[in-house]
């Protein structure tokens, strides 16, 4: 598999963007950035410091004033120009962000790309619509209205799992309000973010409204998140990182914003269309190799339908073609790196000490024999091109025989796993749904609306798909509840998370010495 993307060529003048340009960081740290398919290194740079933040951040609150000074309409135009940008550079995106992630082309050019093109025309046409709520006379003797305003510069943090998305779901909502931003990616993940900003500035995004960090999160997180002209920090990443960054948050009294892990259920009641279900569990689960917070990862069936979901479900799995990222015909990748990999594979291995692996739970090259990770020939030749003892694979795995208070039920695995349960009564399946610490998004298979109405209003989710599980659209809010965290990416709002309301109120009487006064001076008025 040839590099598509030069990322040592392309990145030669560092791995960081502070005041629009690429500069290298100054911690004295060198990382590598990894191919997972392969293991091959694809850029080695020095990771930001502390020194790095505070730059970035002086330049975003240098910015500010001018950004936020900006019409509505001129930050509109601006986005609608970085829209079209990336939708010019669509093809490099996609290569940079499967060559550094090791996902499929396919989802790279359907799903990521896409996405986040969409989501800067939503952003766009959004800056427009950042409303108060109308005057109106609610003393009677004055006039109120409300305005909505930026709140100043952004200290954001995103995950590997989808690093363009993700550098679009922190940047936009802050800039379309006005704000000015500091993201710090993975420093596994750094291309795309990268490119992001630099396509920023293409559009016309003045330098400084956009800056990107590349560290560790000891160090270039923590100074982001607790650095005092930063005032809002959005994150998103595990539920323990998320309780280290409200710690340093709330010392300094920041507005905070969480996405943290999920656990999400996959509820098929006895009236589902079986192969429907079976089909939404397999794609929803496996999607980025299941490195995905809303990834389905807990299937409840009730009993009449369990033992046929399970058997086509294993079949099914059975059929992925795991294999080069940039092969066609490939459906799975790489998980992000070897040694998450061994975390995905340790958890199926003490599951087998509770439970029972129905298919999977290997990697590639333990055992495997070319042609039961993927369907007929093509499969196997993919899976080999990709050199499966080099690249950090593991196979789709169905896992049953678990009981609900057990690790693999109620952790986050965060690979291609999926623990499929029985239950009876919808009352039992419901329970179950809500039986772990996470909350951010379930789905529910019926074709009784009454059924899934109940579970819509019960399941405590924030999103709950009704015959299907994965889709998000841009103007839909995506947040979750209880340790997924609080607030909201994406749609109008997110504006929420990003602005600061003030009441204006105006005096209408023109009068002196008003009633309210003789609270203080009495029997003197």
């Amino acid at each position: 598999m040839g590099n598509r993307f030069a990322a040592q060529d392309r990145f030669a003048e560092g791995a960081q963007f502070i005041d629009g340009r690429l500069c290298p960081g100054t911690s004295g740290r060198m990382y590598a950035v990894v191919n997972p398919a392969t293991g091959e290194e694809l850029l080695t740079y020095e990771l930001a410091g502390a020194a790095d933040v505070d730059a970035a951040v002086a330049a975003a609150l240098a910015a500010y004033p001018g950004w936020a000074g900006t019409t509505p309409g001129g930050r509109s135009e601006a986005l609608h120009r970085f829209a079209a940008v990336l939708a010019d550079r669509a093809t490099e995106f996609a290569e940079a962000e499967s060559l550094q992630c090791g996902k499929p082309i396919k989802l790279s050019t359907e799903f990521d790309v896409p996405g986040t093109v969409d989501n800067a025309a939503f952003f766009a046409g959004a800056a427009r619509h950042l409303d108060g709520a109308s005057a109106g006379e609610y003393s009677g003797d004055h006039t109120s209205y409300v305005r909505r305003e930026p709140i100043g510069v952004v200290g954001s943090i995103a995950p590997w799992n989808y690093p363009l998305q993700m550098a679009a779901w922190k940047i936009l909502p802050a800039v379309a309000a006005g704000n000015t931003i500091v993201l710090k990616p993975s420093e596994l993940t750094p291309f795309t973010s990268l490119m992001f900003a630099q396509a920023a500035q293409e559009a016309g995004i003045p330098d400084g409204v956009i800056n990107i960090v590349n560290g560790a999160g000891a160090d270039a997180g923590e100074r982001l998140v607790g650095h005092p002209d930063v005032v809002m920090t959005s994150f998103t990443g595990s539920t323990a990182v998320g309780r280290r960054v409200a710690e340093i948050a709330t010392a300094t009294v920041k507005r905070l914003h969480l996405e943290l892990g999920g656990k999400a259920p996959f509820l098929v009641f006895d009236d589902a269309d079986l192969e429907a279900a079976v089909q939404g569990a397999v794609a929803g689960s496996l999607i980025n190799t299941g490195q995905d917070c809303t990834a389905a990862t807990r299937a409840y069936v009730q009993r009449p339908l369990y033992d046929a979901f399970v058997s086509a479900v294993a079949a099914l799995m059975e059929t992925v073609r795991l294999g080069d990222p940039f092969a066609p015909s490939t459906d799975m990748g790489p998980l992000i790196s070897h040694a998450h990999r061994d975390r995905v594979a340790g958890v199926v291995d003490r599951a087998r000490g509770y439970a029972r692996v129905v298919t999977g739970g290997t990697a590639p090259g333990d055992g495997w024999n070319g042609d039961d990770g993927g369907a007929g020939d093509s499969g196997a030749d993919a899976a080999r091109a990709a050199g499966p003892a080099d690249g950090a694979y593991y196979r789709p795995t169905l896992v049953v025989d678990a009981a609900q208070d057990s690790e693999i039920v109620q952790s986050e695995v965060f690979g291609p796993v999926l623990v499929v349960l029985p239950f009876d009564s919808d009352d039992e399946g419901i329970r179950l749904a809500n039986d772990t610490p996470y909350g951010l998004a379930a789905s529910v298979w019926s074709r009784d609306v009454y059924r899934t109405g109940r579970a819509t209003r019960e399941i405590k989710a924030g999103c709950v798909w009704v015959n299907d599980h994965i889709p998000i659209i841009s103007e839909m809010p995506h947040g979750g509840y209880k340790a997924s965290g609080y607030g909201k990416d994406m749609s109008a709002y997110s504006f929420e998370e990003y602005t600061q309301v003030k009441h204006v109120m105006y005096d209408n009487t023109a009068v002196v010495r008003k009633d309210w006064h003789r609270t203080v001076f009495g029997d003197r008025l």
